[in-house]
């Protein structure tokens, strides 16, 4: 019997080929997308000297201590248009600075950090502009433009008071 080789189809019109080749396809298309991500997100999580950073961890307690010592505790609130009001007490005879330092710091991407400069407003009462800021998880640190103590807290949502104090120390 001799094959009508007009009923033999094209291999493009063939189910096979083309599946054979999806699989390929479809992870060269995954590889792509992840390099793209890799790339274009830094995780900010590695430091080149986290040697340093934990000998470093000495100043940082003593940092509390000190706020603990002055007996300081702050309360942060947020207002519209990144505006933000911080309340700082502390013991009796203990002088306020005439500036903060508040570092809003994300917990995965350092691209995100924030410094923002405080004035004294009143006695205790300090105000900044922060602009926008996303929404989920920031760690705070507030502190003298020196860096002599600090008070820590975390923020989550919009519109919440925050409460900062000193690390307990553990």
């Amino acid at each position: 019997m001799v094959p009508n080789f007009s009923d033999i189809r094209p291999w493009y019109r063939e189910p096979w080929p083309w599946l054979l080749m999806a699989g390929p396809a479809a992870v060269m298309v995954a590889g792509i997308v992840t390099a793209w991500l890799a790339v274009r997100s830094d995780d900010g999580l590695v430091q080149d000297d986290y040697y340093k950073s934990g000998l470093a961890i000495n100043k940082t307690l003593y940092r509390d201590q000190v706020a603990t010592l002055r007996g300081y505790r702050a309360e942060l609130q947020f207002f519209g248009g990144g505006r933000l009001r911080v309340s700082l007490a502390g013991n009796a005879g203990t002088a306020s600075p005439g500036a903060l330092r508040l570092r809003i710091m994300h917990p995965t991407r350092a691209g995100a950090d924030r410094v923002v400069a405080l004035e004294e407003m009143s006695a205790g009462r300090y105000e900044g502009l922060l602009g926008a800021l996303g929404t989920g998880r920031w760690l705070l640190v507030l502190e003298d433009p020196v860096g002599n103590w600090r008070l820590t807290g975390e923020w989550r949502r919009p519109g919440d008071k925050v409460s900062l104090v000193a690390d307990p120390p553990r």
